[in-house]
Parts: structure tokens; sequence; C-alpha cells
């Protein structure tokens, strides 16, 4: 099929050369003006209307005022300027000399990569004229690739001297492409460099297999993806059929080599025990996993109920606005009904300006499910601008369906045993005292003013045996209830009730 397309487009270029007349079967010289250029000569497929400009070897004056150019024979809008009809297209009548000759190429002949052959034809009489200049190529090249970029890589760790392990790289501008040498390449950086060979690709996942051979010896490695350039056109590219071909390296993401036995699932152990949640419809899913050695949030929307041209994607959700990952462990997320907001604990120091000590309380705004213009956003929740929360940390947050109240504990230094140093949520003792605060927001609420209200009225001390986790609040959606496991406490709210021995409903409305 190639080799009968290129012998067409030769025969094509022959005709156009030569002068074939309207019927086909008959050639001759070409007895219009000699063509020295145009320009531009080379445009990238898919852009808009174009204006091209014809230049003639022996001057423009070579033209005449009925000149009209041609795109592969068929005529364009042609606008010959005059000396008499300066900066407007002169009528056929006009008697001045020629200054320029211009046509408009539509959009829809440059939409697609390939050759084309431009021509002027100018009226002519006499046996042997045909008033066709000799044709000039015209390359449109197929857009550049783009240079691709990783969002995640899962998992990021394994133990020395086991087995191959399926690498998921998630991210964008992947290119799956018929050829292998023409798709994105997976590349494994140590002293040297490996190309994994990807078992699958689409435009924002890659799975590559990591052979157990690169995983022998604990140490580091670079993951990074490349996209070849457009490679250049083939034949019947005439001129100049190289191109911009783009592509690029993206960015890097470390894989972790640990050492042997329990060492090697220390970092999965972190967070072993953290619970993902879910959007109602079950769609978006944000959970805590391992990344270059801290716990990171993310948030995935599988498509699960999207339509056809839904991607499924993952997005770091313990990130500063510029992208960078949260500098220390995050954990306990929590998700509204539609997935759109996330609240998480982070100890992390780079998350916001305002930030306290130690952990901390945020909300993400993904822009999950918004189909309208929307700028992703993270705001500090475990704030209080009375002073209640100076000197504590804010961890377990409960959002409720909408996303606009959070509940969170907060917890302050004992005065009868030592704080834990543990910063992970699900392993650190209680051994501080224990508030329960709702912070509203205000997300979607009009004339209203974000506020934090304490709803325990005295705060638990978890010190004793100093064993005890620990225990979040947990908020209904429509943020008139929650419910605490406190039996071991003595945590006194303003309104609620007894559950049993060691569960608490407390009635927030009236603090709302």
């Amino acid at each position: 099929m190639r080799f009968w397309r290129a012998t067409a487009v030769v025969l094509a270029a022959i005709c156009v050369a030569t002068g074939c007349n309207d019927y086909g079967n008959t050639f001759q010289g070409n007895t219009g003006v000699f063509l020295a250029f145009i320009s531009p000569a080379n445009i990238t497929a898919g852009g808009p209307d174009l204006t091209i400009s014809l230049t003639a070897s022996a001057g423009n004056s070579a033209f005449v005022v009925q000149t009209t150019v041609t795109w592969d024979q068929q005529k364009l809008k042609t606008c010959v300027v005059t000396t008499t009809a300066a900066n407007v297209c002169a009528p056929s009548n006009d008697t001045g000399t020629v200054v320029s000759v211009t046509a408009v190429v539509p959009a829809a002949l440059t939409a697609k990569a390939g050759t084309h052959f431009v021509q002027t034809v100018q009226p002519h009489s006499g046996t042997g004229t045909n008033g066709l200049s000799n044709p000039l190529a015209f390359e449109i090249y197929p857009p550049p690739n783009p240079v691709p970029t990783i969002t995640i890589i899962t998992p990021n760790n394994s133990p020395a001297g086991s087995g191959s392990v399926m690498l998921t790289i998630t991210g964008t501008n992947f290119i799956s492409a018929t050829s292998a040498a023409n798709s994105s390449q997976v590349n494994w950086n140590t002293t040297t460099q490996t190309t994994l060979s990807p078992t699958s690709i689409t435009a924002t996942q890659i799975q590559a297999t990591v052979p157990n051979t690169l995983l022998a010896t604990a140490g580091t490695a670079t993951v990074t993806v490349f996209n070849p350039p457009v490679p250049p056109l083939g034949p019947p590219c005439v001129i100049n059929c190289s191109g911009n071909g783009g592509g690029g390296t993206s960015n890097g993401t470390t894989f972790t080599i640990g050492p042997g036995g329990a060492a090697a699932s220390a970092s999965a152990a972190m967070v072993a025990e953290e619970t993902p949640a879910v959007s109602t419809d079950g769609r978006y899913v944000a959970y805590t996993a391992s990344q270059n050695g801290h716990s990171q949030i993310f948030a995935r929307d599988t498509c699960q109920g999207a339509d056809a041209s839904c991607q499924p994607r993952t997005i770091l959700v313990s990130s500063a606005l510029d992208g960078t990952a949260a500098s220390d462990d995050s954990h306990s997320p929590s998700m509204s009904s539609d997935g759109r907001y996330v609240a998480f604990s982070s100890a992390a120091t780079n998350l916001v300006a305002e930030m306290g000590a130690g952990r901390q309380v945020y909300l993400r705004d993904t822009c999950f499910g918004v189909s309208g213009s929307c700028t992703p956003a993270i705001q500090l929740v475990s704030t209080d601008p009375n002073g209640a929360l100076v000197g504590a940390e804010g961890i377990l947050p409960s959002l409720s369906s909408s996303g606009r109240f959070v509940a969170f504990l907060a917890v302050t230094a004992t005065h009868s045993a030592s704080p834990s140093t543990d910063k992970s949520s699900s392993s650190a003792t209680n051994s501080g005292y224990r508030q329960v605060f709702v912070r509203d927001t205000c997300l979607g609420a009009a004339n209203c003013t974000p506020k934090t209200t304490r709803i325990s009225l005295q705060p638990g001390d978890g010190s004793g045996s100093g064993t005890n986790k620990p225990a979040g609040p947990a908020m209904s959606g429509n943020s008139n209830h929650i419910a605490l496991a406190g039996g071991g406490t003595a945590t006194l709210f303003t309104r609620s009730v007894a559950v049993d021995d060691g569960v608490f409903l407390a009635l927030t409305k009236n603090q709302q």
C-alpha cells in the first residue's frame, strides 16, 4: 500500500512538473514564471487557515495581475498587489506592475502531514503554452511529540533480592505507537541506564516489568520516561523531511531497593493500617502510599461510571500548590461524597505558609468532577484565631458530605506523660490531651466567615498505660453528629449521647 501511494504521488509530481493538460493525457514544458520559493515552505499540521507568499526568480514583476495560485492543482483564493493597487487585491483589469502574490490555504488542506505542490497559472495563448510555473514542494509535518511527565510510580520500593516487579507509572503525555521505537520508553537509571520493555501504554499510564537482575542489591534507581521525536517524513516527502520531532525526557522518580528481611517491610508497614476513602459513587478513591521515604496522600479517578472519554489518573493530594510533595508524612484521608475534597493530616512544613507546629489537618480541593474552570487549592483546617489550638497537633480528620465541615482531633502535650515522638497517626500513642473540633470552611456558602468550634467540653487525657491510640471523630454526612470512641478517657461533650461504654455520639448542630 505504501509503495503504490508513493508511486501515485511521484506520478502526480511529474504531472505538475511537466504540465499535464486538463485531460491528463499530454505532457509539455511549463511556460509560466519560474518560482524561486514559498514563504512559509513548511508548517505543522492542524493549524488555522494559512497565507502563503510566492516569489518569482526573475522578480515579482514577472507575475501578471491574473495570476492564480494552485495547491495540488486546486485553485486557491489569490491576492495580487500592484503598484497601482497598493495594500489591496488588484482587480483583473489592473494595469500596474505586480508587487506581491499571496494565497490562502484553507485549514482543511493542512490538517494532515504530507507533501503538497504549489504552482501558479496565468493566462496563456498559442500552441505549446500552458501558463504554469514550476511546482514547489510544501511539507506539512505531524505535530511534535510532547515531553512526558511522571506523577507517581507504584510500587516505589522493593527489598533487595526480590523477584521481578510490575511497575505502574502514572503521568501525562505518554505515547503508544504501532512501532516500539516510536512509543514512550521507560528508563531505569543507576550507574548505567537500562531500558525497560513496557507491557502496556496509555496516554496516562505505563506498565513495565523490572527484572530481578536490577533488584539484586540495595540502592536507588531513578525512573524516567522518554518520548522519541516524531520520525522524519518518509516517501513521498521531497525536501526538509525532518521537521520538529519534539519529544524528550520526563522528570525522574526514585525507586528504592531496600535491605531484605524485616527492614524491607518497614516502609510498607508505615501505611499498612491506613484506611482509604471513597466517593459515594465509587469513582474517586483517596489513599495513603509510601513515596520517596514518606507516606503521601493520593487520589485516583477510576473513571467508573464515566463516559468513554474519561482517562483514569492519579494525583498527589499532599502537595503544595506548586506541585512539591509534602516534606513529611501525611495520613488519614477523608473524602467528600462527590470526591472533590480530601482532608488529611500531615507533619509537612511546606504545604501552606501559615501552618502550625507538628501534625496539622489540611483540606485539598482536587477539582475532581468539576466540568468548568477550577483551580486546585489547599488550606489549613486545624487553625483557630482565638488561640484554642496553640501548641496542639491536628490529626484524624472527618469530612461532611459537602466537604464544608471538617471534624478533627487536637492533641496537646499531657502533664503526666511524655508525648510520643512517632509522627504516624496510625501508630502514635495517646499520650496527650484530646479535644474535638469542627471547622466550618464556608465552602459553597455565601456571607460566611470560616470558624473553628470546640465541641468537647473537657479534654480527655489518654496517659496512663501509654498504649492507647488516639481515637478520631467520625462526622455524619449532614455534619450534625459526630461519633467518637473514647471509653478510656475523660472527654466530655456539650451535648452527647452514650452509644455504649466506649462510643459517644456528640451533637454538633447547635455549635455550628
